[in-house]
C-alpha cells in the first residue's frame, strides 16, 4: 500500500470533494494545496455534452489569455526569406525553412508552436506524420497559417491558446501557473471558459457544460460550480 505524505494529506483535507466552488474561490484554494518545489501549471478541465465524434459537435478554438500562460513558449517560423526578419523580431526561436524541414524528418521536434506561411504548407504537410501525433502541425484555424508571422509569433509568446475536445468530450488545457495571484488564475480561466460557451455548437443539445475541475501538477482536483461562470 502506498504512504500518503503528511503533505498529501493536508492537502486533500482542504479539499471538499463533495462541493462545487465559485471560480474565484478555487483559484485561491489551488495555491493552497499545492506543494510542488517548483512553479507548478494549472489546469483546467471542462467536460462538454457534445458527441465529438460529430463533425457538427467538435469544439475546436484559441484563446489569448490575458495574463499569459507562463511558460516559455519555444516558436520555430517556417518560412520564406522575405519573412525571416519579420520572424526573427517578433521573438520566433527558430527561423528558416529547408533546413529545419530536414532537421524535422529526421526526428527533431523540440519545439513548442509551429508557425508558417499558405505557400509553404505544400512542404510542411509532408511531415504531418511526424507533426501531427505530437499537435504540432500548423493550421489555419489555430492561426498558425498566416502570412502575418511577425503578428502569430508575437500572439503565440504573448499566451495565446489552442484548444480542442478530445474524444471522451473533454477539454484539458493549462491556463496559467501557481505563482500567479489567485485573480490572474480566475481571469485566465474565465476567458477560456467563456470561448468555449461562445463556441457551443448548435447541433449539441441538453447541457453543454457539464463540469469543470481546476487542479495544478500533482495537487487533487477541484470542483467548480459552472453556474458561477459570469
Amino acid at each position: 500500500m502506498t504512504k500518503i505524505s503528511k503533505n498529501r494529506k493536508k492537502v486533500i483535507g482542504l479539499v471538499d470533494k463533495n462541493k462545487a466552488y465559485t471560480l474565484p474561490d478555487a483559484s485561491k484554494l489551488v495555491k493552497e494545496i499545492t506543494t510542488t518545489k517548483f512553479d507548478s501549471s494549472v489546469d483546467i478541465s471542462v467536460r462538454l455534452g457534445v458527441d465529438p465524434r460529430k463533425a457538427n459537435q467538435m469544439v475546436r478554438g484559441i484563446v489569448t489569455l490575458p495574463h499569459g500562460t507562463g511558460k516559455v513558449v519555444r516558436v520555430l517560423v517556417l518560412c520564406t526569406p522575405d519573412k525571416e526578419a519579420e520572424a526573427k523580431a517578433a521573438g520566433a526561436d527558430y527561423v528558416g525553412l529547408d533546413d529545419y524541414i530536414e532537421k524535422i524528418k529526421g526526428g527533431w521536434t523540440d519545439v513548442d508552436v509551429i508557425i508558417t506561411m499558405p505557400s509553404i504548407m505544400g512542404k510542411v504537410g509532408v511531415l504531418g506524420k511526424i507533426l501531427g501525433p505530437r499537435g504540432l502541425m500548423p493550421n489555419p484555424k489555430t492561426g498558425t497559417v498566416t502570412i502575418e508571422v511577425g503578428k502569430a509569433v508575437t500572439e503565440v509568446k504573448g499566451g495565446k491558446i489552442d484548444f480542442k475536445v478530445d474524444k471522451t468530450g473533454i477539454v484539458h488545457t493549462s491556463i496559467g501557473k501557481v505563482s500567479f495571484a489567485s485573480e490572474k488564475i480566475a481571469e485566465n480561466a474565465q476567458e477560456l471558459l467563456q470561448t468555449i460557451i461562445k463556441l457551443k455548437p448548435s447541433a449539441a443539445k441538453g447541457v453543454y457544460i457539464k463540469s469543470i475541475y481546476m487542479s495544478s501538477t500533482m495537487s487533487p482536483s477541484i470542483m467548480i460550480e459552472p453556474k458561477s461562470i459570469a
